[in-house]
């Protein structure tokens, strides 16, 4: 299967920030770089790279630190935000460009908005999908969930530990995904699931087994998700959550921060997410808010699920941006 499931697409493997890694590439013009989620791949993308290229951007997704055919280093600090924001920037001096637009969902949101922050002369603009901007807390993250949550199950907190959530998911890498892609939503009680009572149940156990695959995704793009976190494990992407800690104590000079740049988001009406961090709570952090859509019917997986939308108000958003 090809990259994209659908249609052959551009890539190559570049050496950045120490590591390998995968990148699919199409189309030429201003830069738009894409950064994925949990637990995802630059496959997620494949519905706006053609439409993003196809509209005269050059369009770039890697598969990130820790995933699908990039290096996954040994060691959870190699998972840091210094390392993730270098890794978006030292391929944005590999691609041979001094800006770039960085639009990001889920975790990728959150690394394109510190990149904003931490690179602000290397981002001509910032799009968040999912997971709106939130200024840097005054205390260190884990230790304000766990006064929010006290005994209840959260599952942040649940990833923290090495080995646990990593021994659940890899167990059955297609349930992990079928659940996951398909459950994502509120209307599937997925915010009870992400934050819910500690009744000894892990993560994936508390999705439902969906009946039949969502519209938007057809089995073959199931089966390529199957088989790379099969062939990698999901430990290099929970890495990540291990490192929110150690980010908040490296980014001391963010507090207080405000994005510059040119800003949007774009979330889903059904996202458990938005449950947890409202987006109406970024707009006074960002100084050149451009709009936020949220997608009625959507839920998490917002850029796959509601593909066309999302291109569009996209589209307007690197439009405006655009000399």
């Amino acid at each position: 299967m090809s990259q994209q499931g659908v249609r052959p697409v551009p890539q190559r493997s570049v050496d950045v920030n120490g590591i390998e890694m995968h990148v699919v590439e199409e189309g030429s013009g201003p830069p738009v770089i894409f950064a994925h989620g949990f637990p995802e791949l630059a496959y997620s993308w494949r519905h706006q790279i053609g439409a993003v290229a196809a509209a005269g951007y050059r369009a770039i997704a890697p598969d990130q630190r820790g995933y699908g055919r990039t290096s996954a280093p040994e060691g959870i600090d190699r998972y840091d935000i210094l390392h993730l924001t270098g890794d978006l920037i030292a391929l944005l001096d590999e691609l041979g460009e001094e800006k770039a637009v960085f639009v990001g969902h889920d975790w990728g949101s959150s690394v394109v908005w510190q990149t904003a922050l931490l690179h602000p002369d290397r981002v001509a603009g910032v799009c968040g999908m999912s997971v709106p901007f939130t200024p840097r807390a005054q205390r260190p993250p884990t230790e304000l969930w766990r006064a929010a949550t006290g005994d209840s199950f959260f599952y942040i907190l649940y990833f923290q530990e090495p080995g646990v959530a990593d021994a659940e998911l890899d167990a059955d890498p297609a349930r992990t995904m079928r659940r996951l892609l398909g459950g994502t939503r509120t209307e599937r009680g997925a915010g009870e699931i992400l934050r819910g009572a500690d009744d000894g149940r892990g993560f994936i156990d508390r999705f439902p087994e969906p009946r039949e695959l969502p519209s938007w995704l057809e089995p073959a793009e199931l089966e390529h998700y199957v088989e790379e976190f099969r062939r990698t494990g999901f430990t290099g992407g929970l890495n990540w959550y291990r490192n929110v800690d150690r980010n908040w104590e490296l980014t001391p000079q963010l507090a207080g921060a405000h994005v510059t740049v040119p800003s949007f988001f774009i979330g889903g009406q059904l996202d458990p997410v938005l449950v947890l961090t409202s987006p109406g709570k970024q707009d006074e952090w960002l100084d050149d808010h451009r709009g936020t859509v949220i997608v009625d019917g959507a839920g998490h997986w917002v850029q796959q699920e509601a593909a066309d939308q999302v291109n569009r108000v996209l589209l307007g958003f690197l439009d405006s941006i655009t000399p």
